[in-house]
């Protein structure tokens, strides 16, 4: 299936590790730096679930504002405009989990971006 070494970017908000890869389903941790937030996005092929595991963070679901706690899920449904911030002095650690059926970098249509992407 898989090769042995799963993807890992250093992205200019933070970083991923990708945990997990299939033809259904990737599973990334996600590091957002204090400060920092990704772009206002959405997918065409892809659902996304998250799991906040540390950190105060900011969660933007088309245009709605929510502060989700550790422990607590976010679920953003395929098509759904999103973005994450780390509002906090901490990272922000989240495990996302996508399902559809195409998980490619490519399938992310920026609406705002601070890195000018």
């Amino acid at each position: 299936m898989a090769s042995t070494e799963l993807e890992k970017s250093d992205r200019p908000w933070g970083r991923y590790e990708v945990l997990q890869e299939s033809h259904t389903h990737k599973v990334k941790c996600i590091w957002v730096s204090p400060g920092k937030r990704l772009s206002y996005q959405r997918h065409k092929h892809r659902a996304e679930h998250w799991y906040i595991v540390q950190g105060s963070a900011e969660v933007m679901l088309d245009g709605i504002t929510s502060h989700p706690l550790p422990g607590a899920t976010v679920d953003v449904a395929m098509g759904q405009l999103h973005r994450i911030t780390n509002i906090g002095s901490d990272e922000v650690i989240f495990v996302e989990v996508q399902t559809g059926s195409y998980f490619g970098e490519d399938d992310i249509e920026r609406v705002e971006d601070d890195f000018g992407r």
